[in-house]
């Protein structure tokens, strides 16, 4: 790595701030964006970990730009998603800089033009994959740009798929480390948005980053309210979350099969929601068509597998909804991380029951995978678990998994972060201690007499004394536990199993899911271990979020302006101007501009070019482009107030 200190240009680094307005229309960096800029522009190594939405892009895109204008040549920058290396490149064309792609969507001719454009010097920024990257003849190309010193910058987004502890482990990127030892003098920016202890070294060690400096930011997204839900018909239950809270927006469903999405999209469908599917299984085409309507029209809920959502810039999506447990928290964070990008109040919500826990504890268990990964990954999930079953301050678990203390919880003080369903509405808990050893009794009993496991459902009708003919069939009418439980409901013994598999005293095993006891379960057996359990809770009153939501903070306002009805007015037909624009360029339309800056234009109604250059968002290219239009339309809306 370069020592930054003694080689600075500060001709190089001075140009950020400068930059970030004339190219990007902001005043100011967010945190801590400067310092990672500065330090790149200076010819540093970095690794970013920053959350969705915190402005990943701008820290290795200012850089590039920067660079590029100092004759250091072209960024190279590392993509693994198609979809997402178009909406970059369209966003940095609107903005003025000139970037390409090399990917397979492109002719033969296309492609050609680009590589000339490359070798030449002229692309501020190119875009692909890692498989392109490693391929003989695009090495070639990159020893050509870096014998002219025409080689910039390397940047390796979603480096997180470099690590085989992490969420989405990509083999491809492992080759990536062939870069810094063919190019070691070129400076590499690695940006992720989730990675715990293991997979951050992992980034490091395989990248060859040892001597970057790591640049961690808050894991914290305020705007974003957790919510975890015990699955009781986990239909019902999204509807009336869709219908309560987030009727007409834009959302993201995710599911843990194939089937399953193809089968809620339709169902949503029926009840008038605007549902896509997207998984693996289906044509590149119709994945492509789908992606693209989610990003460009309004109010499209896709339902997915996780082969959606890396790198899915829309800034408007206001939920992101779980049906199934995800495999860790890294996923879970990633995957809720897509709601809010533009920091309006959004919803993390999730369902989840027994059999998820089952599932998932038994897909690490019968996989090939060796011994330590499993038991890393059994770890990961019982991380997941906990939250899942927390009775407190789910934001500061989630942050504590991290590394980060939570900044509202000073030292002895119960966390409470105000927007998490146990901060505002904490669980009620019960004594499960003896409700517990009843259940592990229960399961030792089935192996002492029959010498098997059974599953839950037995288990279950064997503690509320119910007669079956597998009941019959096994003795087990005659076992000492048969009937212990019966002051308890169905319902509340599957919570009771749940939570017991959850916190590691039971464990499902086989393809049915026999229950069988852990060494933990002894301790609670002896009576040494009390067990606390959250009570189920009805599902709440709910309605949609206005003005109280938005009252979280500046982070969870920023994009929600009180703008009054001729603000209103204003800013409908601004977006209804940003619509025809964005299918006149093919673009997404928060390409064009955000929401958050034609807010501000409708707030502040500019009547000038000057005025207008001053709403955030607005730079150099986009004013020229775009400016005389945008004030024609305001005075178009003013109009008919100014006739009566």
């Amino acid at each position: 790595m370069v020592d930054v200190a003694s080689s600075c240009e500060p001709t190089v680094a001075d140009a950020a701030l400068p930059l970030l307005r004339e190219v990007f229309g902001y005043e100011a960096f967010r945190e801590p964006q400067r310092a990672i800029v500065e330090h790149v522009c200076a010819g540093g190594d970095a690794l970013v970990l920053m959350p969705t939405g915190g402005g990943k892009s701008v820290c290795y895109q200012l850089p590039a730009i920067a660079r590029h204008r100092a004759g250091r040549g072209v960024t190279l920058v590392v993509s693994p998603l198609i979809a997402l290396m178009h909406d970059q490149v369209g966003a940095l064309e609107e903005l003025g800089v000139h970037a390409a792609f090399l990917n397979s969507t492109l002719e033969s001719d296309e492609a050609r033009q680009i590589e000339r454009e490359l070798l030449a010097g002229r692309l501020v920024l190119l875009y692909a994959a890692p498989e392109r990257i490693l391929t003989p003849r695009f090495l070639a190309m990159l020893d050509s740009l870096h014998e002219r010193g025409l080689l910039s910058l390397v940047a390796i987004d979603e480096a997180h798929c470099v690590s085989q502890w992490g969420h989405d482990f990509r083999e491809e990127y492992l080759g990536l480390s062939q870069l810094h030892e063919r190019f070691a003098e070129v400076p590499r920016i690695a940006l992720t948005a989730t990675a715990d202890a293991h997979t951050r070294a992992d980034i490091v060690q395989r990248l060859a980053l040892a001597g970057a400096r790591q640049f961690v930011s808050s894991f914290d997204r305020p705007n974003i309210r957790y919510t975890i839900v015990e699955k009781d018909d986990a239909r019902a239950q999204l509807r009336r979350f869709i219908e309560d809270e987030h009727a007409g927006d834009a959302g993201i469903v995710y599911c843990g099969s194939r089937r399953k999405v193809e089968e809620i999209a339709a169902w949503l469908c029926s009840l008038g929601v605007g549902a896509l599917p997207y998984h693996a299984g289906l044509d590149a085409a119709v994945r492509r068509a789908h992606q693209d309507r989610f990003l460009r029209d309004d109010g499209i809920v896709m339902v997915a597998t996780i082969a959606f959502g890396m790198g899915i810039d829309k800034p408007d999506v206001r939920f992101v909804a779980h049906l199934d447990l995800p495999k860790n928290i890294e996923g879970y964070y990633q995957e809720t991380g897509r709601a809010g990008r533009d920091g309006a109040a959004a919803d993390a919500w999730m369902t989840y029951g027994l059999a998820d826990v089952v599932n998932q504890r038994r897909m690490i268990d019968d996989s090939v995978a060796g011994d330590d990964f499993k038991r890393i990954q059994r770890g990961k999930l019982d991380a997941l678990l906990a939250l899942a079953e927390a009775h407190d301050c789910r934001r500061a678990r989630l942050l504590a998994y991290f590394g980060e203390t939570y900044g509202g919880c000073e030292a002895g003080v119960r966390a409470h972060c105000g927007n998490c369903d146990n901060c505002l509405s904490p669980p009620q808990t019960w004594d499960a201690t003896e409700a517990a050893r009843k259940a592990l009794s229960c399961i030792y009993r089935f192996h002492r007499h029959s010498g098997i496991g059974f599953g839950a459902g037995h288990l279950i009708d064997v503690l509320r004394g119910k007669h079956s003919d597998k009941t019959a069939q096994h003795g087990h009418e005659a076992l000492s536990t048969f009937g212990v439980g019966a002051e308890l409901s169905e319902a509340q013994w599957r919570g009771v199993l749940r939570q017991l598999l959850a916190l590691g005293y039971v464990q499902a095993q086989g393809e049915f899911n026999t229950l069988q006891l852990t060494p933990a379960a002894r301790a609670v057996l002896r009576g040494e271990v009390a067990i606390v359990l959250r009570e189920p809770r009805a599902a709440p009153a709910r309605r949609r979020r206005g003005g109280e939501a938005r009252a979280l903070g500046s982070a969870a306002g920023r994009a929600d302006l009180a703008l009054g009805e001729a603000g209103e007015a204003r800013f409908a037909a601004l977006r209804q101007w940003r619509s025809a624009v964005a299918r006149e360029h093919n673009l997404p339309a928060y390409v064009v501009f955000h929401d958050a800056t034609l807010q501000q234009m409708a707030q502040h109604a500019p009547a000038t070019l000057d005025a207008l250059a001053r709403v955030s968002g607005v730079g150099v290219k986009k004013l020229e482009a775009y400016g005389e239009a945008i004030l024609r339309v305001l005075r178009e809306v003013e109009a008919p107030a100014d006739r009566a």
